[in-house]
């Protein structure tokens, strides 16, 4: 079981900057998929980004057209946190954010992914 605890959001105005946070539990977290969601109210939850394991220290980043050069996803292994780096933000970005994960490979669709947070909600104003 890997319990996941997002942190970080809150209110910013169009063209700032949050960094949300996700901790996770779980003694092999480096080898974890992680990924983040979103979901704007009356929408679908959707893909935001994705950080995965490749082998021995290297990862991959995804990133969904939309926040592509805006947003970046790191991993700290020691602190068994991802986090996502927001800037240039925009009144569409507003939505609640998910961190995810997953103990094996993942990909973009929510059903790939075993574990959730409880969402942390992210506001940007015009």
């Amino acid at each position: 079981q890997v319990q996941l605890v997002e942190s970080g959001g809150g209110l910013v105005q169009a063209g700032g900057s949050l960094r949300l946070s996700c901790a996770a539990s779980g003694r092999t977290f480096s080898r974890y998929t992680m990924g983040w969601f979103r979901q704007a109210p009356g929408k679908e939850r959707e893909f935001v980004a994705a950080n995965g394991w490749l082998a021995g220290s290297q990862y991959y980043a995804d990133y969904a057209d939309s926040v592509k050069g805006r947003f970046t996803i790191s991993r700290d292994n020691a602190k068994n946190t991802v986090y996502l780096q927001m800037n240039s933000l925009k009144p569409e970005d507003t939505a609640i954010y998910y961190c995810a994960a997953n103990t094996l490979a993942a990909d973009r669709t929510t059903v790939s992914y075993d574990y959730w947070g409880q969402g942390t909600q992210v506001t940007v104003s015009s």
